[in-house]
């Protein structure tokens, strides 16, 4: 349907489903993509019963998805039988692993599990189906075996230009797997299969409704933030931060990012490498100040955030010479780094402290994206960020700051749930392509503009301070390694 005809078409609705490591959240938008209701559902804690086995309770991922569903419904007023379908998007790298009538066999394998670098090891007779949470909470909600190709990476038997499952049995066994062990796979943006009539009926939906698929979470998120050219990248502040760039050829032998598959289908996303434990830092800091900061905010009628960037705000660019450099989950690859802040002199207050948490978090993603684009001979000219740091106003402007570049944030709850509104409005022929349905259904709600006074000085910084610094430290942490 053409662009002129968005406001003659009213109480139409999508549901837009946005599965992550610690939540479910799910929207409601109308056909242009404003959000009409919300509903979040927490995850468990996930279990630890061994080192390096890390796994989902019970079925809690389902869990998760059901509660958010009826929480998000429970917020909306209006007609649920003018719903016209549901967008699915899932956390990635897992494996699910299902008896032959669709059950669990055992608990769901986090993203962290370490048995995920190695291909699939047939130790259960009882599993019948090997499948990531895609395919998974697909079936739940549809009773098809079908999942999205989009949503298969690492140690998985898939072609990625086809998108279909290789037909190389030597692939297949290398694997671990065999064919009648994998879901049917559709193609990003096309049909899971339709609602089971007894969730229809409990939701007090329509019977079959179509469940659309996505492709990974991260890709789903680009895909709702708006990234769709070559000079647009996206940051994502969550509690795993990295960047997403899309393109239309596969990389092979890439160095400094991990090419995946995008939502979109036959692109690629480019995603650069990440920091660990990103926007937990400044979880952690609130949880270090504790009692004093929930007083002062109160005072303020502000949330501890809100006061801690006010105060950050405050503070002027570099921290007065305090530079933190973020380690505070570091790789396997170098167990010995841990996090650090050096400069401190009496001028330093906890808000310098917190500013400069913002700050390493700018500087550590412009340097993977740097490394990124310097591999693939491209450069940016804007960005979008998203998650639950872009938020705040504070390290918004660090990052336009630091790059140089204009910064904006999306307006909206979560990128990925219009990611997969977008995919949903698509299918159902609402918009001719996957391009017009961003224009119309993606809105911006603020951009910030760089200070270039600002941009030199973190420059700067990064260039003789924060790219040097490791070479210098790495040898003395090693040393306290070895004590500690």
């Amino acid at each position: 349907m053409k662009k002129g005809m968005v406001m003659m078409i009213e109480n139409r609705y999508v549901l837009g489903i946005d599965n992550g490591s610690q939540s479910t959240k799910v929207i409601l938008f109308d056909m242009e993509g404003t959000e009409v209701a919300f509903g979040s559902c927490q995850l468990k804690d996930p279990l630890t019963p061994n080192p390096g086995v890390v796994l989902h309770p019970d079925d809690d991922l389902w869990d998760s998805v059901y509660q958010a569903i009826e929480n998000c419904l429970n917020n909306f007023d209006g007609d649920r039988k003018s719903i016209e379908g549901i967008g699915l998007c899932t956390i990635r790298s897992c494996r699910v692993l299902l008896k032959e009538n669709g059950s669990l066999a055992s608990p769901v394998l986090s993203w962290m599990d370490e048995r995920l670098a190695e291909p699939y090891k047939h130790e259960n007779d009882q599993v019948h189906y090997v499948t990531s949470t895609s395919g998974y909470l697909g079936f739940k909600l549809t009773g098809e075996f079908t999942d999205t190709a989009g949503n298969y990476e690492v140690n998985w038997p898939l072609d990625r230009e086809s998108l279909e499952w290789s037909t190389d049995d030597y692939e297949m066994e290398a694997n671990g797997l065999n064919r009648g062990m994998l879901f049917d796979l559709v193609k990003p943006g096309e049909k899971l299969g339709y609602i089971r009539k007894e969730i229809a009926n409990n939701f007090g939906l329509a019977e079959g409704i179509p469940v659309i698929a996505t492709s990974n979470d991260k890709a789903v998120e680009a895909l709702g933030a708006g990234i769709k050219n070559e000079n647009s990248i996206m940051i994502s502040l969550g509690t795993y931060i990295s960047s997403m760039l899309i393109r239309d050829n596969d990389y092979e032998n890439a160095n400094n990012f991990f090419p995946t598959l995008s939502a979109i289908p036959y692109k690629y996303a480019y995603e650069s490498n990440g920091i660990r434990r990103g926007m937990w830092t400044v979880t952690w800091f609130k949880k270090l100040i504790g009692e004093e900061l929930v007083s002062n905010a109160s005072k303020f009628g502000l949330t501890e955030e809100d006061y801690l960037n006010k105060k950050a705000k405050e503070v002027p660019a570099g921290s007065e010479g305090l530079i933190t450099i973020l380690d505070w989950l570091t790789s396997p690859d170098y167990p010995y780094r841990k996090g650090l802040m050096i400069g401190f002199d009496d001028r330093h207050t906890r808000y310098h402290i917190y500013r400069s948490i913002l700050e390493a978090i700018a500087f550590n993603i412009k340097n993977n994206i740097d490394n990124m684009l310097e591999e693939i001979d491209s450069h940016i000219s804007e960005i979008v960020v998203t998650g639950g740091g872009s938020k705040s106003d504070v390290i918004m402007q660090i990052i336009s700051d630091l790059f140089g570049l204009p910064v904006h944030r999306r307006l909206g709850n979560s990128s990925a749930c219009l990611g997969a509104a977008i995919s949903t409005c698509c299918y159902l022929n609402r918009y001719e392509d996957f391009s017009e349905a961003m224009e119309n259904m993606i809105k911006t709600d603020k951009t910030f503009i760089p200070n270039m006074e600002n941009h030199k000085l973190y420059n700067k910084i990064n260039e003789t301070v924060v790219k040097n610094v490791r070479p210098h430290t790495d040898e003395v942490l090693k040393l306290t390694y070895s004590i500690f």
